[in-house]
């Protein structure tokens, strides 16, 4: 044995990347997106059921090989239009109350809140695009006029404001299995349709909140991200998702060290567009079309109902989170072998290199007793050195083995071939600790 001196031990640090590659049927198929099934509805109808997320696998869920590659949800902050547009009052207990033609908005604002709290430190706090890191009093220079259910206001919706607060948030949470210790910035990306199927204002044209559109998918991505150093101290780096045919659009955040992405739905859906079709809902006897524990947003193929129904922020509020995220996996993603997501991980490689120098009079000798002959002399294949008396030893080294300060043994290295060591050489044998 030998011990090492500090200049034997050297660290380095590397990385390595890997593709990983979302296909669309694995955002939209049903057997590859898991519901959890955890939120219940009580006292009208036979209730509503939903998850508060969904799991996309890279093939049936159900199958013992099947890895869960990211998480799909929906969010929207407490102080946002959205939300205040809705809401009917608030309890003594800071409980917020909303209408009845509302579904899980209590859920979908501690979701936000849960995300802010797990990326900004402060779950009052709001994201932002162009990313700031702002506190929660300030908010969107919000121009916009809606069509709530329930509710009549003009039919017209206009453009974002200036303030690039996100209201209405989609959260990828994508598993730590594919993202390893971060995302490489300016990998990533996603497809996604911008507008739904066109349902003109048309009685008995039929739904369009489960149907795919023809046109109007853009590419979003993180471009541009080494050329800016955002970061957070709860959440860490820090990327702008911007629209690919126009980098000024910033329409979401990515969070590299921790899988997250963030973006905002009115930037990436065209918000205004009118939606029909069934979602979830407390009623308690079927109508129109509608079973019982639906109900029909937007107009029905009778005429009724509300025809100037918007995908945001009618759908946000009066669809279920189940609602939401089918839409999004099965329309805004359509189905089929192309690619809906993708980004490159990065695997952080630590190094210890230890070089373990063996001087010409040293590990020459073996322990080993058939190292000796029954006369107690060296047995080498060098006679010439037998027969004068030298005893010239050599040997043949095949592994090195590492130990700590008491003499354990930690860790072994094994040469790909036995290499000579005698009095006439000096080796170093360069060992490499990959963690």
């Amino acid at each position: 044995m030998k011990a090492l001196s500090q200049n034997d031990i050297q660290t380095a640090q590397s990385f390595l990347t890997q593709l990983v590659d979302v296909i669309q049927e694995d955002i939209s198929g049903s057997t590859t997106r898991r519901k959890y099934q955890v939120f219940v509805t009580g006292g009208i109808g036979p209730g509503v059921t939903s998850s508060l997320f969904q799991t996309v696998y890279d093939q049936d869920f159900t199958l013992q090989t099947a890895n869960p590659v990211l998480d799909m949800t929906v969010g929207l902050f407490y102080s946002g239009s959205t939300v205040t547009r809705v809401q009917t009052g608030e309890e003594s207990t800071g409980r917020l109350l909303f209408p009845s033609r509302s579904l899980m908005m209590r859920e979908k604002i501690d979701i936000y809140r849960q995300f802010a709290k797990l990326l900004l430190g402060d779950k009052d706090k709001a994201f932002y695009t162009p990313f700031a890191d702002r506190t929660a009093a300030q908010s969107k220079d919000d121009t916009q006029t809606f069509n709530l259910t329930g509710k009549s206001y003009p039919d017209t919706i206009m453009a974002a404001g200036s303030k690039a607060r996100i209201d209405e948030a989609i959260f990828f949470t994508f598993k730590r299995l594919f993202t390893r210790d971060g995302i490489k910035k300016e990998t990533f990306a996603f497809k996604m349709f911008t507008t739904g199927f066109n349902v003109e204002h048309i009685v008995g044209l039929g739904p369009n909140i489960g149907i795919t559109a023809e046109s109007g998918s853009s590419i979003f991505t993180d471009a541009n991200s080494s050329n800016t150093d955002l970061s957070t101290n709860i959440g860490g780096r820090v990327g702008e998702i911007v629209n690919s045919s126009n980098t000024t659009s910033k329409v979401g955040l990515i969070f590299y060290d921790k899988g997250v992405g963030i973006i905002d739905a009115r930037k990436v859906m065209s918000g205004g567009q009118r939606v029909s079709g069934t979602i979830s809902a407390m009623s308690p006897a079927a109508w129109r079309g509608a079973a019982a524990g639906q109900t029909i947003i937007g107009q029905d193929v009778g005429g009724t109902g509300n025809p100037n129904a918007r995908f945001i922020p009618d759908f946000f509020v009066s669809g279920s989170v189940d609602n939401i995220v089918d839409h999004l996996s099965s329309c805004r993603f359509s189905s089929g072998s192309l690619t809906a997501m993708t980004f490159q991980n990065k695997t952080n490689i630590n190094s210890t290199l230890y070089f373990c120098r063996a001087n010409a009079d040293e590990f020459n000798y073996s322990s080993n007793p058939t190292f000796l002959d029954n006369d107690g002399n060296i047995s080498v294949i060098d006679a010439a050195s037998r027969q004068d008396g030298s005893q010239k030893a050599f040997t043949f080294v095949t592994k090195v083995g590492l130990h700590d300060a008491e003499g354990n043994l930690i860790a072994v290295a094994k040469l790909s071939r036995p290499v000579e060591k005698n009095s006439e050489k000096d080796i170093t044998f360069r060992i490499r600790l990959d963690f």
